[in-house]
């Protein structure tokens, strides 16, 4: 595994393509996309907020910055992603491993470092349709991750599914 990667396939679910075409196997592969809105500010905004790490602020995730160049995604660069759960906060280590920023297309991918809950991979794409329309893409590779953690993984999955509707509200309200 590269680095301090927890998983082997960094770029996986590959941001750049617009239909996500293969996945590695031994994963749990996920991959939906739902309308936004429609409209150039709609646009503007959805597309400035997932580059800026919108999707997870947005969701109720802080994200730590971990050096100075401030929220805008980069390849390579490690974040900590903390969620509150009551009196819990959870500790998600990432780096993000491809970004892609076109005039109509957009978005990231993160891969999971040692130390998250999960092993894998999860992918943000905002997409403007030639009818106006927004969309957001989720793309996600998952499988349990190390130690203890594969205990909890059923967990895991269930708030996998409550936040990617978080997600979808996060941008939409962009």
């Amino acid at each position: 595994m590269p680095d301090d990667l927890s998983y082997d396939a960094p770029g996986a679910t590959h941001v750049d393509e617009l239909t996500w075409a293969s996945a590695p196997p031994g994963y749990r592969r996920h991959e939906g996309s739902s309308l936004l809105g429609h409209g150039e500010d709609l646009w503007d905004q959805a597309s400035s907020a997932v580059l800026q790490w919108g999707v997870k602020t947005r969701s109720g995730f802080e994200v730590s910055l971990g050096s100075p160049d401030g929220l805008r995604v980069a390849p390579g660069q490690d974040r900590v992603l903390v969620a509150r759960l009551g009196p819990w906060t959870l500790r998600e280590p990432v780096r993000v491993v491809e970004v892609i920023d076109e005039p109509d297309r957009c978005g990231f991918s993160y891969g999971t470092r040692r130390g998250h809950p999960v092993s894998g991979e999860e992918a943000f794409i905002v997409r403007r349709a030639p009818d106006g329309g927004v969309w957001l893409t989720l793309r996600s590779l998952t499988r349990p991750g190390e130690g203890w953690w594969r205990i909890v993984f059923p967990l895991a999955l269930v708030a996998q599914y409550g936040y990617r509707a978080r997600y979808r509200r996060a941008l939409r309200a962009a």
